[in-house]
């Protein structure tokens, strides 16, 4: 039981942690880790039986899929722009870098994404070593198939990741009006092509003109 009890604990962190593209944009009461979880969470269950998916996978994927940013950072485009080099780069020059708003090139992102797939890797690692062996396994196996992409549960998840975050960037655009919307909405449709996410995406852009 006190294993279990700690990683309530840990993960009970992120409920503190603001989410940083919120931070570098300096919005009042940024939303935190927790919050964008639960948003995606319910999302992913709607969308999910839309589409006759495994809504309890779509669910546990969910809450679990940035629990590592208990210990790793939550870089992000702005942290992949801020990239200067194309030669050897290691985790602590990606840590010290300054962000830049803007669009990163191609080379930009994918170097920043091998960076902040082994520091995930590591902080799953360490926030589920202690639980018992099935529930353990379980998580590892979801966190897998979501990062691996390979089914049609943890595609919609990495895309519906993409849209809570672009939902809640054009509320903080309406209300600050700091988010450069229309560069946010077309990355979007770069990277989405779930159909119900494509009319999710169709009625955002109208309501936000």
């Amino acid at each position: 039981m006190k294993n279990i009890v700690e990683f309530i604990q840990e993960i009970a962190q992120l409920k503190g942690k603001a989410r940083r593209g919120w931070v570098l944009h300096k919005f009042k009461n940024p939303e935190t880790t927790a919050e964008h979880i639960f948003h995606l969470a319910f999302f992913a269950w709607i969308a999910g039986r839309f589409q006759n998916l495994n809504t309890e996978k779509l669910i546990k994927m969910a809450l679990l899929h940035d629990i590592c940013e208990v210990y790793a950072p939550d870089l992000t485009s702005y942290d992949a722009k801020g990239i200067e080099k194309k030669g050897k780069i290691t985790i602590k020059d990606v840590l010290n870098i300054v962000p830049q708003k803007g669009r990163p090139q191609t080379w930009q992102r994918k170097r920043l994404e091998l960076i902040k797939r082994k520091l995930e890797e590591k902080a799953m690692k360490k926030i589920l070593k202690k639980l018992p062996p099935k529930i353990k396994k379980e998580m590892e196996l979801l966190w897998q198939e979501y990062e691996e992409q390979i089914t049609p549960e943890a595609r919609l998840i990495k895309q519906s990741d993409k849209m809570i975050n672009l939902l809640q960037g054009l509320e903080y655009w309406k209300k600050y009006g700091k988010i450069e919307k229309d560069l946010w909405i077309q990355r979007a449709k770069e990277v989405i092509d779930n159909p119900f996410l494509i009319n999710f995406l169709r009625y955002l852009e109208k309501k936000y003109k």
